[in-house]
């Protein structure tokens, strides 16, 4: 019996891991383009989905990974387009003005293309692609998981590589940190902010590919994806790339055990609760 809990704990625990870190993408998502140009980016969650139906399109003509890499380039692709057309009239403003017409801009945005998605895609997708379950010390392990766990450690590690190693990557942090003084220190500003937009409509793109590998989601998914994610940068800290990776999987394991032993909806209130109780002790965040 007791040997039965342990097995069905250790399965729980990686697929919370991969839920997690799934999470941390979408938090980072946020995160990056809310610390670097002040935009709290309510379209994230359409972008997951476009990639997911994108691959779902093109799988029946070509490999599933060389459609997945086409949607994620067009996802990106069309995150460039926004940002050059859609952002740089919300980037005008500045201060609390920038924060009120980006949340309206985006969550504009955001109904318009999950409208715009639902005149022809109704019902649930997923990304086609079988993975054998694995079976380890007795526990099986999705196969989805494993993948999610694997992918995104690689996506996040060379995240980490690239903001702390890279100049593009030290000028961008330091745009995070203080935008007066990396104009006197010669960034272009406003072209980092298009790169980072650009990046973390990418960083989705692969979320959402991923998640739909393991998971079933509709159009209107989009909006409680893009509430997830807005929650993990919340108790992340909406600055702190750390953070929010380690909010991302804290959340992803607490919920998924929740999920399990008390149901979904419940699972759905406490991460809320987590949020506001964040925002409470932690305004800050994990930091």
């Amino acid at each position: 019996m007791a040997t039965n809990t342990l097995v069905r704990i250790g399965a729980l625990l990686v697929d919370g891991i991969s839920i997690g870190l799934l999470y941390a993408m979408l938090g980072l998502g946020i995160t990056l383009v809310f610390g670097l140009g002040g935009v709290l980016n309510l379209a994230l969650g359409a972008f997951t989905v476009i990639a997911i139906l994108l691959t779902f399109e093109l799988t029946g003509s070509v490999p599933v990974v060389v459609a997945a890499v086409i949607a994620i380039a067009v996802t990106a692709a069309f995150g460039l387009f926004l940002d050059r057309t859609l952002l740089q009239l919300v980037y005008r403003s500045e201060g609390d003005e920038r924060l009120l017409l980006g949340i309206f801009t985006t969550l504009g945005l955001s109904i318009a293309l999950q409208g715009a998605l639902s005149l022809r895609y109704s019902g649930e997708f997923s990304v086609p692609i079988h993975i054998d379950t694995v079976e380890l010390s007795g526990a099986f392990i999705r196969g989805s998981s494993i993948l999610i766990i694997v992918a995104s450690l690689i996506i996040l590690s060379g995240m980490y590589l690239f903001f702390s190693r890279t100049y593009t990557g030290l000028a961008t942090r330091t745009i995070m940190q203080d935008e007066t003084g990396a104009l006197f220190c010669g960034i272009d500003t406003k072209r980092m902010r298009t790169f980072v937009f650009v990046l973390s409509v990418a960083i989705a793109a692969v979320a959402g590919v991923l998640y739909g590998t393991s998971f079933e989601t509709s159009v209107a998914g989009a909006f409680d994806l893009t509430i997830t994610a807005v929650i993990v940068s919340i108790v992340g800290g909406v600055t702190s790339i750390l953070g929010v990776v380690v909010a991302g999987i804290g959340l992803g394991i607490l919920t998924t055990f929740i999920s399990a032993y008390l149901g979904a909806y419940i699972s759905t209130i406490a991460l809320f609760g987590i949020a506001i109780g964040a925002l409470l002790v932690k305004p800050e965040g994990i930091q």
